[in-house]
């Protein structure tokens, strides 16, 4: 593993010093563009739309587009933005991770200390597990602000992104049916159904199937063969009313 990022946590007065690790991998396959005449590997060019000349990453700069001009920004510009975050991960306050809607979650790092770090680390640790809280906190990722999330798996401190406000979509556009519509033995049917489906929630339990299979495809076809696949058929509705669907659903999960 390679540290992404150096810095530390600041926790009141104390300062926790640390390395941050991707926690996270795609569970999807590599697939690499190919042309389809000679199997050729397909590259991206950073192409100048006005001389359609390839530039070379040294020269490309980054500009923000304002009345009708772009504004031309510089490293220095980037950290004048945030001066006191830009090695710091300033805690601002303490919140029960419960209440953070899954919408916000972007991506985890695990947080690593350094040797003088360590006590506090585990301190910090130790009193998240205790408290049962997550600390809210703000820090500097490439040149960018990031809000996220402190919180403790399996004794260690993990550090996950978490977006903005003003980064969540307004739903107002949205045609979606009034709750009012549903009946009471709707509802019932529907809470029993919740219930027979209720179970602690295990990750190991969840495979990408998609991924398996697709492997399972290549290989088979780098033997000249064609894999066999199962494919789910969709379930016949034998009526269109939500009541009857519902008690179907029931007894067919009781059957199980």
């Amino acid at each position: 593993m390679r540290s992404l990022w150096n810095g530390a946590i600041g926790f009141g007065l104390v300062n926790i010093p640390v390395k941050l690790f991707s926690a996270v991998q795609n569970s999807h396959l590599d697939l690499d563009m190919l042309d389809s005449k000679d199997h050729s590997r397909i590259k991206f060019q950073r192409i100048n739309e006005q001389t359609r000349k390839e530039v070379p990453f040294d020269k490309i700069v980054k500009g923000f587009l304002l009345n009708d001009r772009y504004v031309i920004l510089d490293d220095q510009d980037f950290e004048d933005a945030a001066p006191e975050k830009t090695k710091m991960i300033a805690l601002e306050n303490f919140v029960d991770i419960n209440e953070i809607n899954p919408i916000y979650y972007e991506t985890s790092y695990f947080a690593q200390p350094e040797k003088q770090g360590k006590k506090a680390y585990a301190l910090l640790l130790k009193a998240l597990v205790k408290s049962k809280k997550a600390g809210v906190a703000r820090f500097v990722l490439r040149n960018t602000e990031n809000l996220c999330v402190i919180h403790p798996l399996n004794d260690i401190l993990v550090i996950t992104k978490i977006r903005f406000a003003e980064e969540i979509r307004s739903g107002e556009e949205l045609k979606i049916p009034s709750t009012e519509t549903i009946t009471k033995k709707e509802l019932e049917v529907g809470l029993a159904l919740i219930e027979q489906y209720t179970s602690e929630f295990d990750i190991k339990g969840f495979k990408d199937e998609y991924s398996k299979e697709l492997l399972k495809i290549i290989k088979a076809k780098a033997k000249g063969k064609r894999a066999t696949v199962r494919k789910l058929k969709p379930v016949e509705q034998a009526t269109d009313d939500l009541y009857s669907q519902l008690l179907q659903s029931l007894e067919g999960k009781k059957g199980a």
